[in-house]
């Protein structure tokens, strides 16, 4: 047996994005490491012979990062993004695979963002900002830089590259709107295009459009406004012609459960297709038929087809299926996906299942014994069923317990822990490293999160901190009752939303002896005045603060408004540049706590945004995370 070291966790390589050729021959997948070094990741395409041997090779060998891979339609090219001649700009590439030769496809100097090869192998669709001009270029060397905010904004632009000439152009459509999202017509005909207000999501999450765009005669339609936080486009044709799908959250308030929206071309009549199911939409695949949908049912997840009558389910997963990726007749699917012990693996087979691993990307795991992952199933206060996993000390059984007990929180909080390896650098993933050194692991999934429908999700708004708190405490007590938690060494953790429960729970209650809160929101009014999501935070908390005059409804579920009252040691870690909850909250907690004398310690780490990705920053979060527990929990 391999004892599980730091180093284990964050020397490690993942896989993403798996893109099936249209004939199902061969898979492209991307193989990204866990933590980086550098200023950039070093990623790298790797191809795997689905129906053959079973082997894989890597298909790309330069220093870069190399992401998108999108088959043409005659399963003999891959194109992918690469920034292997300019780092930080990536450009659009060509492999052939049958004799392994790259071709660069663009030099477009602000770099390509995305793309799609059409139906026409002479077109390829991109997305790109514009390119600098000469005027940019002598204002940022003179540093007359100024910005000016609303002018001259950065949008990613619809362009299409001839392939046959080598030339860009970018159609005058659009107006001056950010395009997000691109899917043809699985007939070769228009594309659809979904687009927001900017880039800048200061903007709000509900300024989406959906377009349709001719390449072949270079006009747009305007098909309206669509719900809040669009994603995922489908076409599937339908008795009474093409249809039009996509997710988006259910209306009418910003912190909502996902649904599957479905507009018939024809009328223009727009459905939600998963109103009132228990579980939610995470992702709506294209086929030449009916679309795929991935719904999180609980811990597990559901495979299903839209049929005319709605969701019919084709199989069963445990844990995640992510990034799926289909032939277009839809017979043959791959997936990431993996087990309770077992890290993320791409996987390949029919629909209806079984899927069967074709990867081994962490074989350095294979000698290590994690701890035993168990689900949780129990009710609210209030009746409501909840569900959640265990996570028990390796080489131990819940018999052996009372165990010191570690709570932690996932964010989102449209987030879910689902049955799968618990094992990565992140907060809500530690799991499995607290268990090797003898802890127990509680994963709560309170209401708000993903997993049981909308009405589940949409319950927190305006309401953070109230049910889904007394959800968490109702876990711990259940696991107190059985034997497994050790009621006088309690610890709770989080990052993000988990983060803010973190700090919210030690200005509730005395029982916890440590707390971690890793980027964690501490003050809502500010978090919407200065984060990325601020009217999406605002739903939240129940306020802004422009409203008038406080109080305000989010002073009420602010940490801020109760650190007078921790008596829980704390640690505090954030990242220098996240944007997303910003250093800021970190400096007002830290500073509330220095005030009232609380015990803490306050970590801040440079480069970092709100995930933290350079190695050796992670491997402090995982030997600092568990030295503090360690010193208040084990003793």
């Amino acid at each position: 047996m391999t004892d599980l070291t730091a180093e284990l966790v964050v020397d490690g390589r993942v896989p993403q994005v798996p893109a099936l050729a249209p004939d199902g021959r061969l898979l492209c997948y991307v193989l990204a490491p866990v933590s980086k070094i550098d200023d950039h990741l070093d990623t790298a395409l790797w191809l795997a012979d689905v129906e053959g041997d079973g082997g894989w090779r890597r298909a790309t060998a330069d220093a870069a990062t190399e992401s998108r891979p999108r088959w043409s339609a005659d399963s003999r090219t891959l194109y992918f993004l690469s920034d292997r001649d300019e780092r930080g700009t990536p450009q659009l590439y060509r492999l052939t695979p049958a004799d392994g030769v790259v071709i660069a496809l663009t030099g477009w100097r602000a770099g390509i963002t995305d793309h799609l090869p059409l139906a026409d192998p002479g077109l390829v669709a991109l997305l790109a900002e514009d390119e600098p001009t000469e005027q940019d270029a002598r204002r940022d060397q003179e540093r007359d830089d100024a910005i000016v905010v609303g002018e001259c904004e950065p949008r990613a632009r619809l362009r299409l590259l001839d392939l046959r000439t080598g030339h860009v152009t970018t159609p005058s459509v659009f107006d001056d709107r950010h395009v997000e999202e691109l899917r043809q017509r699985p007939d070769g005909g228009p594309l659809a295009v979904l687009t927001q207000a900017g880039a800048d999501k200061d903007y709000g999450p509900r300024t989406g459009q959906l377009h349709l765009f001719d390449p072949t005669t270079g006009t747009a339609e305007d098909l309206g406004p669509v719900e809040a936080e669009p994603r995922s486009l489908a076409w599937w044709p339908a008795e009474d012609g093409w249809h039009l799908g996509y997710l988006a959250l259910t209306p009418p308030v910003l912190h909502a459960g996902a649904a599957v929206f479905d507009l018939a071309m024809g009328s223009r009549v727009r459905r939600n297709r998963t109103a009132g199911l228990p579980m939610c939409p995470v992702e709506l695949c294209q086929t030449d038929a009916a679309p795929l949908v991935v719904f999180a049912n609980g811990l597990d997840t559901t495979l299903s087809r839209l049929d005319p009558d709605g969701p019919t389910p084709l199989s069963q997963h445990p844990g995640h299926l992510d990034a799926l990726t289909t032939t277009p007749a839809g017979t043959t699917i791959a997936a990431l996906t993996s087990t309770r012990h077992r890290p993320t693996n791409v996987h390949v087979g029919p629909p209806t299942g079984p899927l069967r691993r074709i990867t081994d990307t962490r074989p350095e795991l294979d000698d290590i014994t994690f701890g035993t992952q168990r689900p949780l199933a129990y009710r609210a206060a209030d009746g409501l069923d909840l569900d959640g996993l265990l996570v028990l000390p390796v080489g131990k059984s819940a018999s052996d317990g009372p165990f010191p007990l570690v709570t932690i929180v996932h964010g989102g909080p449209y987030d879910r822990y689902a049955d799968r390896l618990q094992l990565f650098s992140f907060p809500g993933a530690r799991a499995q490293w607290l268990a090797t050194a003898g802890y127990a692991v509680f994963l709560p999934n309170p209401r708000g999160g993903q997993g049981h429908g909308h009405e589940f999700a949409v319950s927190v708004a305006g309401r953070v901190g109230r049910e889904e708190w007394t959800d968490i405490l109702t876990g711990i007590d259940l696991l107190i009752a059985e034997g497994v938690a050790d009621p006088d060494r309690l610890g709770i953790a989080g990052g993000s939303h988990g983060g803010f429960m973190a700090a919210w729970a030690i200005g509730q209650t005395d029982r916890f002896r440590a707390a971690l809160v890793d980027a964690g929101v501490i003050d809502w009014g500010m978090l919407a005045a200065t984060g990325e999501h601020g009217q999406y935070d605002g739903a939240l908390s129940g306020s802004i603060g422009w409203e008038g005059i406080g109080p305000h409804p989010h002073d009420a579920v602010s940490p801020a408004s109760f650190a007078s009252r921790v008596r829980t040691p704390v640690l505090i870690l954030h990242g220098a540049e996240d944007t997303n909850v910003p250093l800021g909250q970190a400096v007002y907690f830290h500073r509330a706590l220095r005030y009232f004398g609380a015990v803490h310690e306050f970590v801040v780490y440079p480069r970092e945004g709100h995930s933290i990705r350079e190695r050796n920053h992670q491997l402090d979060v995982l030997r600092r995370t568990r030295a503090w527990f360690d010193r208040r929990l084990r003793t």
